[in-house]
């Protein structure tokens, strides 16, 4: 079968196609501080990681939804043959959650994630088998339609690849964040780099002890080597705090401060995760670096990211899958969603002063309100309420004074009360 010979394969790299133009930026660059920068180095940086698994496990987690509309209504579609491939089983060996992480983790790293639909003869997609990235090649026909090439095979028509890109110039092939901003990634692993030398190679101490120039110097190692080993076994480690030492021969202890140097290369540090935060337009607070964070309005930041940094990743997925897996002449029937509805709530306060507000004024029902929570519909839970004390503003105010209750009404509230 085609994924047996080419899934997964890295032997090839893209070169390029028809046009003259690259299907995407594999492969390494050197950065201005001298550093490689590859996919995999980069992703070795801890903040980097921390924001390209962020992004991939978020959208991993969302419950994805295959719907057919009817009306103005929609109903999930659970008797299409897609809704059990994007629900339950993707391919032969990976679950949803797996396969889309591996998918958002190849767009986050490399701007594109390539998948070969197998489909059988009718067109209907039997499965999504995720490729290489650096072993597909992006070509434009002469339709302007996209073909790919996997490893040097055959080429393969667009309606045999989900392709997702990030951000693009050409239309056809995304950016590699990596590459892109391959000179802010390789200034942090300079400095990381620097850090872990100067730990190797520095000399660390936390004090010294000082004797007088008039007092006669120690002349064999051993002498000295007996009073710091001394000092150390009586005062050193958390179990000899604050404990009082006796200094003879005019010495005296000097406890040493972390240097300018030290100082600048912590802020260094801390500068270099910001920057690639600001890669992936991930909050500071998310990143952990807390510095300067304030809990008060943690739940809005958190809102925020799912909005302007989330959001725009779910939508790319949401539309490459209607294009690539419905049928043209499916797609006014069935489209493909995914829930953010869960990351968007607030605290359990809020919610449910938000939801007795619906409820009251009658665009909430209870059955509604509990499937946002993710509970079972009850018996009578769809009846929506009609505030009473609301009229039409174009008809005339009912007259002043007591009214009579109608015979109905009466024989309602009899039955109630018996």
């Amino acid at each position: 079968m085609f994924f047996s010979k080419h899934l997964l394969s890295n032997t090839a790299q893209s070169q390029g196609g028809v046009g003259g133009w690259i299907s995407s930026m594999f492969g390494g660059a050197r950065s201005e501080a001298g550093q490689v920068v590859t996919a995999a180095s980069a992703l070795s940086l801890t903040v980097l990681q921390n924001c390209v698994t962020l992004l991939s496990e978020s959208v991993a987690q969302l419950p994805i939804e295959l719907y057919e509309r009817s009306g103005d209504d929609r109903t999930p579609a659970v008797d299409h043959p897609l809704y059990a491939i994007l629900k339950y089983q993707p391919n032969s060996w990976q679950t949803p959650f797996e396969y889309q992480e591996q998918t958002q983790l190849a767009v986050g790293l490399r701007g594109n994630s390539y998948s070969f639909i197998d489909r059988d003869k009718d067109g209907v997609v039997q499965g999504l088998y995720p490729l290489d990235s650096d072993s597909v090649m992006v070509m434009r026909g002469a339709d302007l339609k996209p073909f790919y090439r996997v490893n040097g095979s055959e080429p393969l028509p667009q309606r045999l690849i989900h392709h997702v890109r990030w951000l693009t110039m050409n239309g056809y092939t995304g950016l590699s964040p990596i590459m892109l901003h391959a000179n802010a990634i390789g200034h942090a692993q300079a400095i990381q780099q620097y850090a872990g030398r100067s730990f190797m190679n520095g000399t660390v101490l936390s004090g010294v002890i000082e004797r007088p120039s008039s007092s006669p110097p120690i002349k064999d190692q051993a002498g000295v080597d007996r009073i710091t080993e001394g000092w150390n076994e009586k005062f050193a480690g958390p179990g000899n705090a604050r404990k009082v030492a006796l200094l003879q021969e005019s010495m005296t202890f000097k406890p040493l401060s972390m240097t300018n140097v030290d100082a600048a290369l912590i802020d260094a540090l801390r500068l270099s995760a910001l920057d690639i935060a600001r890669i992936y337009k991930i909050p500071a607070h998310m990143v952990n670096e807390l510095e300067r964070a304030t809990f008060s309005n943690i739940e809005h930041q958190e809102i925020q990211f799912v909005i302007y940094t989330l959001l725009p990743w779910v939508k790319r997925h949401e539309q490459a899958k209607t294009r690539d897996l419905l049928l043209p002449s499916e797609r006014k029937q069935y489209f493909i969603e995914y829930n953010v509805a869960g990351l968007l709530r607030g605290d359990q306060s809020s919610r449910y002063a938000a939801y007795a507000v619906g409820r009251q004024w009658g665009w909430l029902s209870i059955n509604d309100i509990r499937r946002l929570e993710n509970m079972p519909p009850v018996t009578g839970g769809d009846v929506y309420l009609s505030p009473l004390n609301m009229v039409d503003a174009s008809k005339p105010l009912p007259p002043e004074g007591k009214t009579e209750p109608t015979k109905a009404q009466m024989e309602d509230i009899e039955r109630i009360l018996s």
